[in-house]
């Protein structure tokens, strides 16, 4: 049997450290890690230890890991968002095959900058694969399957939400990192550049114009119940009625949950530790009082080549935390809910001797984004393994090239919604 191919990690959150790293645990055959950056001591010796890594081969800085030759096959890439393009080029120079955490980057110009850099990769060998793990689920691709076979003729419109879940969004873009456009990136790139790269990749035609809406319409500081303290364990009197009452949601609703997002919170999962951590980190704080700057609902309307149309709603005030979509074609329409992984073909046509139009498809959804996590690495790694072998890897279903207009149709929209007007592709 083949060795298994190595990795290095630079940022050991959730990401890089549980999802990427946590996946070579679970297939110890394909993949290994064998080196870790991050500033932070206590994730990089937890990745540490789990993987065996020496000493010598925990960074705490990432210029550290990528100073000297190469240490693995590949590299993942899972810093904040601020923090992607330069180790990112970095990793280039080095010829290493990348595994990019999305966003890219935060900004037009850096995205960009990076995309310049890849294409000059590809002339050493390398890649870099970025992480839009919904193009890698079973649902999404059967759905394209079913649409590349004219099951509905061809795509006129498509209604596209992503229901982030009231308590996602409090976790991830009031309390958590998101929360600040200065110090991650705008909600529509951070949260939804996965669901631009959808639309763009099922219309499967390039973009044309678009304009968008939204605001930070509730978590502010103005509809904070009369009271209401700084942190949620100081005694809010709304606490019963609160959604977003933080003792209740990660310490008793999550008591037997020792994953995300309470692995998030603290290292610490005792009830007395995440106690602690809300009396003193910052998802212990109100979600009214907190410094959160980015919008908490967003629509944008797009036009593609050929007169295709679609609409995306991301919005936080919602019970489930899925995508639903409905596609309307020549021919018939697909509706589809991602969390019960159900594709529901409607067709104009009577099919077959009782004249039904109508089948329903059920797809296993998986753990993690609905298996997307689990099939983006198989293919990664499938890729750094064929390139060991002396093979020539396929190119990446979400290679930067691929993933490049998404982030341009996110920083568009962005400019729709502050400025207000129509935005032009080119």
């Amino acid at each position: 049997m083949a060795e298994p191919v190595t990795l290095a990690v630079i940022g050991a959150g959730n990401r890089g450290g549980d999802v990427y790293a946590g996946w070579c645990l679970a297939h110890p055959d394909q993949a290994r890690v064998v080196a870790v950056a991050d500033p932070r001591e206590a994730r990089r010796n937890l990745v540490g230890d789990r993987h065996q890594i020496p000493p010598e081969r925990r960074f705490a800085r990432w210029e550290d890991l990528l100073a000297g030759p190469r240490l693995a096959d590949g590299v993942i890439i899972a810093t904040p968002d601020q923090l992607h393009v330069e180790p990112a080029l970095r990793a280039m120079e080095l010829g290493y095959d990348i595994l990019l955490e999305k966003p890219i980057a935060p900004t037009r110009e850096e995205v960009l900058k990076v995309a310049r850099a890849a294409e000059r990769l590809q002339d050493r060998g390398g890649s870099v694969t970025v992480a839009h793990v919904l193009r890698y689920t079973p649902f999404f691709s059967t759905l394209k399957g079913l649409l590349d076979a004219g099951r509905i003729g061809h795509v006129v419109s498509i209604q596209y939400t992503e229901n982030i879940g009231y308590w996602h969004f409090a976790h991830s873009y009031v309390r958590g990192n998101w929360r600040r456009e200065a110090t991650s990136s705008p909600m529509i790139l951070a949260k939804s550049c996965h669901d631009l790269d959808m639309l763009r990749w099922l219309v499967g035609r390039p973009w044309v114009r678009l304009a968008s809406f939204g605001s930070l319409l509730h978590f502010r500081p103005e509809h904070a119940p009369p009271g209401a303290p700084e942190r949620c364990i100081d005694g809010c009197p709304a606490s019963e009625s609160c959604p977003f009452d933080a003792v209740r949601f990660y310490v008793e609703a999550l008591a037997d949950s020792t994953g995300w997002p309470v692995s998030v919170i603290t290292h610490d999962l005792s009830r007395e530790g995440r106690l602690q951590a809300l009396r003193e980190g910052p998802y212990g704080r109100c979600v009214y009082r907190s410094d959160n700057d980015v919008v908490d609902h967003q629509v944008v309307s797009l036009e593609f080549a050929g007169g295709v149309t679609a609409a995306f709603t991301v919005c936080a005030f919602t019970e489930e935390n899925t995508r639903t979509l409905k596609l309307m074609g020549t021919h018939g329409e697909i509706r589809g809910h991602l969390e019960k992984g159900e594709l529901e073909v409607r067709s104009f046509v009577p099919q077959g001797t009782r004249g039904s139009g109508r089948e329903v498809l059920h797809v296993p959804a998986g753990a993690g984004h609905a298996g997307g996590d689990d099939g983006l690495m198989a293919a990664f790694v499938g890729r750094l393994r064929a390139r060991k072998e002396g093979r020539v890897p396929e190119e990446a279903l979400t290679s930067l090239a691929e993933s490049l207009e998404s982030h341009l149709m996110a920083f568009a929209a962005e400019a729709s919604r502050r400025e207000g007007r129509v935005v032009e592709a080119g």
